[in-house]
Protein backbone atom coordinates (compact mmCIF):
# COMPACT_ATOMS: atom_id res chain seq x y z
CA UNK A 1 0.00 0.00 0.00
CA UNK A 2 1.47 3.35 -1.00
CA UNK A 3 1.59 6.32 1.37
CA UNK A 4 -0.62 9.28 0.63
CA UNK A 5 0.73 12.80 0.97
CA UNK A 6 -1.20 15.82 2.17
CA UNK A 7 -0.13 19.45 2.45
CA UNK A 8 -0.97 22.63 4.35
CA UNK A 9 -1.51 25.56 2.03
CA UNK A 10 -0.71 28.46 4.41
CA UNK A 11 1.10 27.15 7.51
CA UNK A 12 1.75 30.71 8.70
CA UNK A 13 -2.01 31.29 9.14
CA UNK A 14 -2.62 28.62 11.78
CA UNK A 15 -5.35 29.31 14.33
CA UNK A 16 -5.65 27.17 17.45
CA UNK A 17 -8.39 26.96 20.02
CA UNK A 18 -8.64 24.74 23.08
CA UNK A 19 -11.96 23.63 24.54
CA UNK A 20 -11.21 22.72 28.18
CA UNK A 21 -14.70 21.34 28.80
CA UNK A 22 -14.44 18.85 25.92
CA UNK A 23 -10.63 18.56 26.23
CA UNK A 24 -10.29 19.14 22.49
CA UNK A 25 -7.63 21.12 20.63
CA UNK A 26 -8.79 22.56 17.31
CA UNK A 27 -6.14 23.51 14.76
CA UNK A 28 -7.44 25.41 11.75
CA UNK A 29 -5.46 26.33 8.66
CA UNK A 30 -6.39 29.68 7.08
CA UNK A 31 -10.11 29.81 7.79
CA UNK A 32 -11.09 26.37 6.63
CA UNK A 33 -14.86 26.82 6.64
CA UNK A 34 -14.69 24.91 3.39
CA UNK A 35 -16.38 21.56 3.30
CA UNK A 36 -13.99 18.62 3.46
CA UNK A 37 -14.13 15.94 0.80
CA UNK A 38 -12.36 13.48 3.10
CA UNK A 39 -11.99 12.94 6.83
CA UNK A 40 -9.34 10.68 8.34
CA UNK A 41 -9.37 9.40 11.91
CA UNK A 42 -6.20 8.20 13.66
CA UNK A 43 -6.00 4.55 14.71
CA UNK A 44 -6.79 5.43 18.35
CA UNK A 45 -9.68 7.66 17.27
CA UNK A 46 -8.30 10.72 19.06
CA UNK A 47 -7.13 12.77 16.06
CA UNK A 48 -9.31 13.76 13.12
CA UNK A 49 -8.03 15.37 9.92
CA UNK A 50 -10.34 17.24 7.53
CA UNK A 51 -9.00 17.25 3.97
CA UNK A 52 -10.04 18.83 0.69
CA UNK A 53 -8.25 18.03 -2.58
CA UNK A 54 -5.13 16.82 -0.74
CA UNK A 55 -4.94 19.93 1.48
CA UNK A 56 -5.33 19.63 5.26
CA UNK A 57 -8.08 22.03 6.34
CA UNK A 58 -8.08 21.31 10.05
CA UNK A 59 -7.00 18.91 12.77
CA UNK A 60 -8.99 18.09 15.88
CA UNK A 61 -7.20 16.42 18.82
CA UNK A 62 -9.58 14.81 21.31
CA UNK A 63 -8.36 13.96 24.85
CA UNK A 64 -5.70 16.61 24.32
CA UNK A 65 -4.51 16.84 27.93
CA UNK A 66 -3.75 13.11 28.00
CA UNK A 67 -1.99 13.24 24.63
CA UNK A 68 0.07 16.27 25.74
CA UNK A 69 1.01 14.57 29.01
CA UNK A 70 -0.78 16.89 31.40
CA UNK A 71 -4.21 16.94 32.99
CA UNK A 72 -6.43 19.99 33.51
CA UNK A 73 -7.28 20.88 37.11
Amino acid sequence: MSARRYYIENPEKIMMEYDPQGDILYIDFAGSEQEADEEILSEDGDVAFRIREGRILSIMVMNFSRKAGFYPS
